[in-house]
């Protein structure tokens, strides 16, 4: 069975009453866990609320007990990575062992733009991402200080103190379909590959193509878990479904389900998670983008939850 959890969209309007809303709401119905985006703002106005990431997820690890959560994903643009590694162990020190952390490169330009941070040509950004990701990776993993000379970032005897609890820290995850960059980082440094709308095919194709990589690296497929972040267009019915559809996407369910977007009633959910779930995924987030609707993620909870 694929684990089930939550996606939100931070930059959409998210703020404290509607993340407190929804992290317990998430924790009561049952799903796996709650995983949200790490944005300053939208590609495009009108600008929304944007609670922090950070500070949101603290606040999930000290109010919840059970659920697994995380950023899917927080880039290296706009942080240094040491601060990132010390914000992780924290946070998950203080929820008990049930962060993942996401790392991702960035690529939204407009927000870089408007709050003064260098997103730097694709290459170069990736270069970044790598030289990154080591540091973060190796502040977590060994308990001598760190000293790292890159062409981005530059340490000298950098110690994690207190080391985290949680021997190795948190498990990363690497988020993309890139073949050339992504996969390759991902087989060489991450605990999890987290995909982005793709169809099962898709995904199945991609994966074989992550097993040969992670082979290369002299580790073990087993040694990362496969998921996906997709989006998800549900009704309780037929005639709900169909408002949602001309409501909510202005699309037809075969547009939708060519992006690798997840459209039905209960039972055709059920389907496409199982064909998903047959291509290799083993944790399906699935993008909730109206954060107001509860009433529909208990009804996703109540008919999909336990039937996949």
């Amino acid at each position: 069975m694929i684990d089930l959890a939550i996606m939100v969209e931070g930059q959409n309007g998210l703020n404290w009453p509607r993340w407190q809303r929804l992290v317990k709401l998430v924790e009561e119905l049952g799903f796996y866990g709650l995983f949200r985006s790490d944005h300053f703002t939208n590609s495009r106005p009108p600008d929304l609320d944007s609670l922090e990431l950070w500070t949101s997820l603290t606040w999930l690890a000290g109010n919840t007990r059970r659920i697994r959560f995380g950023s899917l994903v927080t880039p290296v643009s706009f942080r240094h990575p040491a601060l990132t590694a010390r914000m992780a162990a924290a946070v998950d020190d203080l929820s008990g062992g049930r962060l993942t952390l996401g790392l991702g490169a960035g690529w939204q330009e407009r927000e870089h733009q408007l709050y003064g941070f260098d997103l730097l040509p694709p290459a170069e950004r990736f270069d970044r991402f790598e030289e990154g990701v080591q540091i973060i990776r190796q502040l977590l993993q060994q308990s001598e200080p760190l000293s790292f000379a890159g062409k981005y970032f530059q340490l000298q005897n950098a110690a994690l103190l207190p080391q985290p609890q949680r021997r190795g820290g948190p498990p990363i995850l690497i988020g993309g379909n890139g073949k050339s960059r992504t996969l390759r980082l991902v087989a060489r440094y991450a605990n999890e590959w987290n995909a982005i709308f793709l169809k099962s095919e898709e995904y199945r194709r991609l994966n074989r193509h992550l097993d040969e990589f992670i082979l290369a690296e002299g580790r073990e497929p087993n040694m990362v878990r496969r998921s996906m972040m997709t989006g998800l267009v549900f009704g309780v019915d037929q005639a709900a479904l169909d408002r949602r559809v001309t409501d909510d996407r202005n699309s037809s369910v075969d547009e939708l389900k060519g992006r690798g977007i997840i459209v039905g009633t209960p039972s055709a959910v059920v389907d496409q998670i199982g064909a998903l779930a047959d291509a290799g995924v083993q944790g399906l987030m699935l993008q909730w983008l109206d954060l107001d609707d509860l009433a529909g993620l208990e009804a996703l909870a109540k008919t999909v939850l336990g039937k996949h």
